[in-house]
Formats: C-alpha cells, structure tokens, sequence
C-alpha cells in the first residue's frame, strides 16, 4: 500500500477549505450531536462549541494500492535467506506470537472525534430553520455611519488629492482657454509657410510677429491652477440597520413552579438566539405577569414567584403599550413568545384572543405561545386555537412536556416555508 504525502507549503489558513469539505460529508453525524448536546446542556453554555465524535470506520480518506494479478518482485532489506523462486512455509498456528489481553477501561480508538466551534454548532442548531414573515425594515437612524464616495470637491485635505481628476481638468481648462490662439497660430504657420515659398520678405515679418505673440499668449496660461485641484470626496452617510423586539412574556403565579420556568427560559433563550443571527440589533422585553403585568429584568422574570391567579390580559395590554411608546412598527420588527402552564382565568381568556387579534396581530411578525403542561388543555389554549386559524402564518402554539421536547417544538415552530 502506498501514500502520498503533501508537504507543499500554504497559507495560514490552509486546512479550512478541507475543514468546510470534511463538515459537510459528515453533516447527518454531527447534526446529530448538535441535537443531543443541545437537549443535555446547561442555559448558560447553550451557544458554545461542542465536541463530536464520528465511528472510525465511517472516517475513510482515499489511498493508493497495488491491484491483483500481475508479476510483482519485491526485495525487502535485511534479507539473506531468500532468492527469488524460493517457497516459504505458512508459520504454525493462525493466531501470530501476541499474548496480549482485552482492554478493562472500554476505551479504544474506534472513533474518530474533533470540535467544532460556537459558530459552526449555531449553524447546525438553526439549519434549515427561517423566522416567520421575516421583514427587515431599514432604518436611517444615527447610530452606525460609514463614509462612502460622492464625487469631487475642490476643496479637501492633500491626501484626497486626485492627481488625475485635477490634471483632466487642467487640461481641459487649457485647451477652453486657447482654443482660439492656437487655431489662429496653425493657420499662421500655413501662412509662413506660403509666403515663404513666394519670398514675400514683409508678409513673413508680419506673420512671425503675429506667431511670437500668439505662442506669447498660449504660454501664459498656466499648466496647473488652484481651480483646478480636485479632491476624493466622501460623504458621511447613515448605515441601513435592521432591528428586532422580541417580548417574553411568562406567567409567575403559584402554578408555575421552577422546573416549569426553566423550560421556558430554555425556549426562550432559542428563540432569542435566533433572532441575533437575523438581525444587526435585537431587543429584549421581559413581562411577568399574575393578576398584574410588570415589565422586569431577565433576574426577576425568570426567578420570582408569586401567588395569585392568572390573568393573561394584563401582560397582553401592557405589551401593547410599550409598543406604541417605545417600538415604532414603521422601524421596529416586533415578536412575541407567551409561556403558561394553561392556566387563566375563564373569562379573561376570550379578552386575551381579541387583544391578540385585534390590537396587538397588526403590529407583530410572529407571536409564539407555548403551553408548559402535562395536563389536558383549557379555556387559553382552545381561545388560541381560534386565531391559529384566523392567522396561520403568523400565529402558532405548541406544547412542551419535557426538556427533550424543546428543540423539536423550536425546529417545528421556525421551520422553512415551501415557496409556491
């Protein structure tokens, strides 16, 4: 068997074509891993790299080798025994001369692992994966600016000056200014010419006279005028930016217990992960609410627990507020992520479909309501049903009962459209 190894020299970054090359054989593997590890993580290291591991005899690299048939003569060195047509005797019994024993630890080379980093796990976490309805909107605010060229000016620092601009117009002006001398001057050179072949001795005085004027003229204007310097110049122009609210809002009545509230955070923190990858700057708005909404820090939102029934209309309406006071829809695109349990009052929940329908629809890309619970649905669920219906495509609602139901219910939520 022969190998061929490649020394020649490369760049830096020389094994990332071959990098991108070997990820992409083996996506269905470590896609795979990606899924696992994301059910098995911790909250705070859900966006970093993970370590996968491949069966070793999936990992195959292309050799060169001998093929059958055909005379082939080796000579191996050392040897002193042998010549060629010589036979040698297959050596007693089949299991060679090692004496050694199975390994007690269970560890042994049959895969084949590597690591990939925080990017490239985000990329196989939200692969095929769109947000709903996704508008970029371009915003001229005055936050992020970049230079970009306008032209000319004929004012500007000496290291925007263009050379060839300036010498273009140099030239140009030149020629506008002695345009008519020079045209005089050729038609006098004729002239001379003429009246020299005629020996007309007053005619060429007058006409040499005429010419050193003319040249006199020409020469007086100057090569190169303050006029016409020409400077690169460069504009401060507002760069178009794309910005996302995402509003989390959680019921923390008594009902709602830690393990229940860490489940949702998982989702949440999907969800908000996402929306980074989509746009250049994404807001977060937490809203607890009980009977009375309140917005809050991540702290509070995720960790306070409070006693109380559930009225889902208040974070709904205080929602709706914060929209219309702080995130424009003409600049701000807006999406919504409820986490309940399903509990609510009977008689609040039909209000909480009409705000949602009516007020607050309008104005959002997505709004996602997730039901944390082991129980059969209630009153908030069926109301919700009713605008999954109205609004297919911008509405949807999804159960979790358990940590491995997470990612799946992320993947089914954001999942690619087929285009018509």
């Amino acid at each position: 068997m022969s190998y061929i190894l490649d020394r020649r020299l490369n760049s830096k970054n020389k094994s990332t074509v071959n990098r991108q090359r070997f990820l992409k054989r083996y996506r269905v593997q470590i896609k795979k891993a990606v899924e696992e590890a994301i059910n098995d993580r911790s909250i705070e290291d859900m966006s970093q790299g993970e370590q996968i591991s491949i069966p070793a005899e999936d990992v195959s690299e292309p050799v060169f080798a001998r093929g059958s048939g055909g005379k082939r003569l080796t000579i191996h060195p050392g040897n002193r025994e042998f010549e060629v047509g010589d036979e040698i005797e297959k050596p007693a019994g089949g299991g060679g001369p090692g004496a050694g024993e199975a390994s007690d630890t269970g560890e042994g080379d049959d895969e084949f692992t590597f690591q990939i980093n925080e990017e490239e796990f985000l990329n196989y976490m939200f692969e095929d994966l769109e947000l709903p309805n996704l508008v970029k909107l371009h915003l001229k605010g005055d936050e992020k600016f970049k230079y970009v060229r306008a032209g000319y000016s004929s004012d500007g620092s000496p290291s925007q000056l263009s050379v060839l601009r300036s010498m273009r117009v140099a030239k140009a002006r030149k020629i506008a200014l002695t345009g008519e001398p020079r045209k005089r001057l050729k038609k006098c050179l004729e002239e001379l010419e003429f009246s020299e072949a005629r020996n007309d001795e007053l005619r060429c005085f007058a006409l040499n006279q005429e010419i050193k004027a003319l040249r006199k003229r020409i020469n007086r204007v100057p090569f190169l005028d303050t006029y016409d310097l020409r400077f690169k110049l460069n504009v401060k122009q507002p760069v178009p930016a794309t910005k996302a609210v995402m509003f989390c809002l959680m019921d923390v009545s008594g009902s709602m217990d830690q393990k229940t509230k860490d489940l949702a955070k998982r989702f949440y923190l999907l969800l908000y992960l996402f929306l980074q990858r989509n746009y250049a700057k994404t807001d977060v708005i937490f809203i607890r609410h009980h009977t009375i909404a309140k917005e809050v820090d991540e702290q509070e939102f995720f960790y306070s627990r409070e006693t109380g029934g559930t009225v889902v209309s208040s974070a709904l309406n205080l929602m709706t507020e914060i929209i219309e006071q702080r995130y424009p829809i003409a600049e701000w695109n807006i999406y919504g992520a409820q986490a309940s349990d399903g509990d609510n009052w009977s008689d609040d929940s039909p209000l909480s479909r009409e705000i949602l329908e009516k007020r607050l629809m309008p104005k959002l890309q997505h709004f996602s309501y997730v039901e944390i619970s082991t129980r059969t649905h209630q009153s908030l669920w069926h109301e919700y049903e009713k605008l999954a219906q109205l609004l297919p495509e911008r509405f949807a609602q999804r159960q979790i009962q358990s940590v491995a139901d997470i990612y799946p219910t992320f993947r089914n939520l954001f999942q690619k459209q087929a285009r018509p």
